[in-house]
């Protein structure tokens, strides 16, 4: 069977999931009464959620007797290091772009990774339909991103197809009014400009692992493109590691895609995306090959991590009242299982403590798998997430991220102020009638609590998009921290707050709790007004006299209280502060809860500053 291999790559939020949706429809891949979900591939329910992609995905349709093997990425910076191997198991790829948005940030990486690879790439204009869409502009801007990255004159002359993907239509012109049912029209480039994979189907084995899957019974699957050859089950094959080391193992199960299901088969042969097992411990970039020729493929480049938070056993007063995994031993062991789907994730243990350094490629993507494990049923602690610090021909250097933000004309002065204070650098302002794009370099330290409070410094009219960009050296300046006091509880039990208590304590500034949310000694209850935390009570009651009062009917009346979602609260904690997870509860607290111990220590802390500054 002739096959074809291509990989959907694209800005978040431009379509690529749904675009998929529309190839599987249109090609007659579902039973005519099977019922079709929205975005199918994403079978994460924070993917859903989140409209996000957060792992790649593979399936294949069928067209006209050729198999097109499909492979779905991620569009977040955070998960860009996914897209990069991918471009070594394809051999095409279909560059989509909003006919609104036109070029982003991530679309001009996704593109970089596609050309360095030689991919050849297909534009896909998508959401014509949108109000305002102007898709022969966006058209233009890929071209001016073509030659602005260097693409070969041959690509420069780039085949465009312009769909609806929400609608499962397409065309040829970038006209709305002459889109029709159905994606023929792509699939026609697809056949005609994709080429067939480069591969020898009769020579010995060859495969090498770009992604992982993960099963209970068989461990580790690896996937990816069959390079040279054919694999039964049960054939003996050696995997060459990236340090040089081999092992021999037997193949147990063989796995290929197809719409949303992935098959057991007992033979793949060369050209073909497969999934195979047997190894358990199997990594991305290992090449997989016949004993008798051990040729090992170029190695892949997996993404070092950027970031790193501190995983720890809930240790709060209100531990156990929540979640059923608590222990240290069922953290470590699912923080395990994630490592062996996730190769841009990592932990050690902490010696001596309960807690381990888990790092990963931003926030979101520990966001991510917080999230994910609160809703089985963990209770954790985490502290703020911190950059990873390398040292460079002996300087220490930090990450630095491109970042592309548009916002309306009235709020350019204060975002070029916040910026300013975060050592972002500005690169350039393009001014676009009633929005401006603002383009900086900045320290990914700078971005952590700015991207939760961005929507609300533009009153949610504001687009933020960044990307890692390198490693620099050091700025040195306080970077990330929150400058603005909070409101810590002084109760000494497990008591519910009360209206009397927080109708005083809400003068001092802005509440996160509502009365009979239960309160411990060292939970951070609000906001205050000022740069210095302030101890207070919550859980008051009124005091019972046999006065009778003129006003004892009149209801309390508070204000509503800021909702902290598990971004905001990771974005809002300083160092020496904890955000407690619980299934159910999502509290911010001090690292050293009880109140006189925290004055002495942060006195403490204060005078070594002071001392600092004064020995300089």
């Amino acid at each position: 069977m002739d096959i074809r291999n291509i990989a959907i790559i694209a800005h978040v939020d431009h379509g690529k999931t749904t675009l998929v949706n529309s190839l599987l429809t249109a090609s007659h891949t579902f039973r005519a009464n099977e019922a079709i979900q929205d975005r199918m591939l994403d079978s994460n329910p924070i993917e859903h959620e989140r409209g996000i992609t957060i792992l790649a995905k593979t399936t294949s349709i069928k067209y006209k007797d050729t198999k097109i093997n499909i492979v779905d990425t991620p569009g977040h910076a955070d998960f860009g290091g996914e897209v990069e191997r991918i471009m070594h198991m394809v051999d095409g790829c279909l560059l989509l772009v909003d006919a609104y948005e036109g070029t982003m940030p991530q679309t001009r990486f996704v593109l970089k990774n596609a050309l360095e690879n030689h991919i050849r790439p297909i534009v896909v204009i998508n959401k014509v339909d949108r109000p305002n869409a102007n898709p022969q502009k966006a058209v233009d801007e890929v071209l001016d991103l073509f030659i602005e990255l260097g693409a070969p004159d041959d690509l420069l002359d780039f085949p465009v197809c312009y769909v609806s993907a929400l609608n499962g239509t397409s065309s040829m012109d970038p006209d709305p009014a002459t889109q029709k049912p159905g994606m023929d029209c792509l699939f026609d480039l697809i056949l005609k400009y994709i080429p067939a994979p480069k591969c020898d189907p009769n020579g010995p084995f060859q495969w090498q692992s770009a992604l992982l899957d993960y099963n209970d019974f068989v461990g580790r699957i690896g996937i990816g493109t069959v390079r040279r050859g054919v694999v039964h089950v049960g054939d003996t094959l050696t995997d060459l590691r990236k340090d040089g080391s081999k092992t021999n193992f037997k193949v147990m199960k063989l796995y290929t895609f197809y719409g949303m299901q992935k098959n057991e088969v007992q033979e793949v042969t060369a050209g073909d995306v497969c999934g195979i097992a047997g190894l358990t411990d199997i990594g991305v970039s290992d090449t997989v090959c016949d004993p008798k020729q051990l040729e090992a493929l170029p190695p892949l480049r997996v993404d070092e991590p950027t970031l790193q938070m501190e995983f720890g056993t809930n240790s709060s007063p209100l531990r156990g009242q929540d979640g059923k995994k608590v222990t240290a031993r069922l953290i470590e062991e699912r923080l395990y299982l994630e490592t062996q789907r996730d190769v841009s994730l990592k932990f050690e243990r902490v010696p001596n403590k309960e807690s381990w350094i888990v790092s990963g490629r931003g926030e979101l993507h520990l966001g991510v798998l917080i999230e994910t494990m609160r809703r089985e049923g963990f209770e954790l602690e985490v502290a703020k997430p911190q950059v990873i610090i390398k040292e460079i021909n002996g300087v220490k250097c930090e990450p630095f991220e491109d970042l592309q933000i548009d916002v309306p004309n009235e709020f350019v002065g204060d975002m070029m102020t916040t910026l300013g204070n975060r050592s972002a650098q500005l690169i350039d302002m393009n001014d676009n009638g009633t929005i401006t794009r603002l383009n900086y370099v900045i320290p990914s330290r700078g971005l952590i609590g700015f991207v939760s409070n961005f929507l609300t410094m533009t009153k949610g009219y504001g687009i933020i998009n960044h990307s890692f960009k390198e490693y620099r050296p050091m700025v040195k300046a306080d970077v990330g921290e929150r400058n603005i006091g909070v409101l810590v509880s002084t109760d000494k039990g497990q008591n519910p707050a009360t209206s009397y208590a927080l109708q005083k304590v809400e003068e001092h500034g802005t509440m996160f709790i509502v009365p009979g949310d239960i309160c411990y000694e060292g939970m951070i209850v609000g906001e205050h007004r000022y740069p210095v935390d302030l101890a207070v009570n919550c859980t008051e009651k009124k005091p019972m006299t046999n006065v009778r009062s003129s006003t004892r009917e009149l209801m309390i009346v508070l204000k509503a209280p800021r909702k902290m979602s598990l971004e905001a609260c990771l974005d809002y904690i300083n160092s020496d502060e904890l955000v407690e997870i619980t299934p159910h509860v999502i509290r911010m607290r001090k690292r050293i809860l009880d109140t006189a111990e925290r004055k002495k220590f942060d006195a403490h802390q204060k005078a070594e500053k002071q001392a600092l500054l004064e020995g300089k």
